[in-house]
């Protein structure tokens, strides 16, 4: 497939931690440093120029203003904020497209009785995106809830049917995505029916039995997408297909695996949604879940039903980040 591109990618390598994030009533981003983050609009008082005013924007405008302000954190002067007072928000406010895929952990193949040999895959709305330390809000009407720990790409270079030797290219960096997923909801809106096919025949019919379900509420609601505090650069890592990644339960380690089980890499993953969707620059790719149960434990994040449980629940990859939420009880 050609590649259809709008820019060209970075030559320079930038290895930064990005993150947005607000300070009393005031949304901004900044880069993470070891003492804390640098507000952009510091950063930019150091350099003696101006900045994109989100990190959308700054994703946007791609590999020159990246590079820019690479280039001002190395001679930056001035004061960090502490983590401790900053609000993490959703990296990306509002995504075009959350794609998220199906099924995608080799770990767990024997699992899958029939299914595509292609990636599968389902959208998120903005909506449902909350920051890290921000609590996931559940009904009891949601049933049972849990966590799926996975690594999400942020789109950098939009395109449409993007070659696979080109995907790395339109890839701005990494962040942590906890999928949050209710079993009781996707039970409840999966129809059993004998759907229409045209018949072998002269205009004539045949039924086929079969079941099919619907994400919007199950995969969707509101709150049921953490995501962030970190977007580390794509030259941050430089193999995203050899991470650790891990989730707990408040203290209990929950399951631990490693995105070399991801069945679909990256690059495969970017061609074949791209085939279909055009990408777009803030567009998040979540490339699928951990799901080997943690060998002290023996538990499996199905297990963890955030509903009935409460507490927090922590997504780590490494060189990435930590997410963390807490649960919060709705009416």
């Amino acid at each position: 497939m050609a590649s259809v591109s709008r820019r060209s990618p970075p030559q320079r390598r930038i290895d930064v931690r990005l993150a947005s994030f607000a300070t009393g009533s005031r949304a901004t981003y900044g880069v993470g440093v070891e003492d804390g983050i640098i507000d952009v609009a510091a950063l930019a008082r150091s350099a003696g120029r101006s900045f994109p005013l989100t990190l959308q924007a700054l994703v946007e405008k791609g590999a020159e203003e990246l590079t820019a302000l690479a280039r001002a954190l190395e001679n930056f002067q001035g004061e960090t904020i502490p983590l401790d007072q900053a609000t993490f928000l959703p990296p990306i406010a509002r995504p075009g497209k959350i794609v998220c895929l199906a099924l995608n952990n080799s770990a767990n193949a024997s699992r899958i009785l029939s299914g595509p040999s292609t990636p599968a895959f389902f959208s998120k709305p903005a909506s449902a995106l909350i920051g890290h330390g921000a609590a996931i809000p559940l009904r009891q009407i949601y049933g049972r809830v849990h966590p799926e720990p996975e690594l999400a790409a942020v789109i950098g270079l939009g395109g449409k049917d993007i070659a696979q030797e080109d995907a790395y290219a339109h890839v701005f960096g990494y962040t942590v995505h906890n999928d949050i997923t209710s079993p009781t909801m996707r039970t409840e809106d999966t129809y059993h029916y004998r759907a229409i096919y045209p018949d072998d025949g002269e205009g004539g019919v045949r039924y086929v039995d079969t079941h099919v379900s619907y994400p919007g509420r199950y995969k969707g609601a509101d709150g049921f997408a953490p995501m962030g505090p970190w977007i580390a650069t794509r030259d941050a890592v430089p193999d995203p297909h050899a991470l650790a990644i891990s989730c707990w339960h408040d203290a209990t380690l929950i399951t631990s695996d490693n995105t070399a089980n991801l069945t679909h890499h990256l690059p495969d993953v970017i061609a074949w949604v791209s085939s279909f969707m055009t990408l777009e620059a803030g567009d998040v790719i979540s490339l699928g879940t951990a799901l080997s149960a943690a060998q002290k434990t023996g538990m499996a994040i199905q297990n963890v039903d955030l509903n009935r449980l409460g507490g927090t629940v922590t997504v780590e990859i490494e060189m990435i980040g930590r997410l963390t939420n807490s649960v919060s009880g709705l009416a």
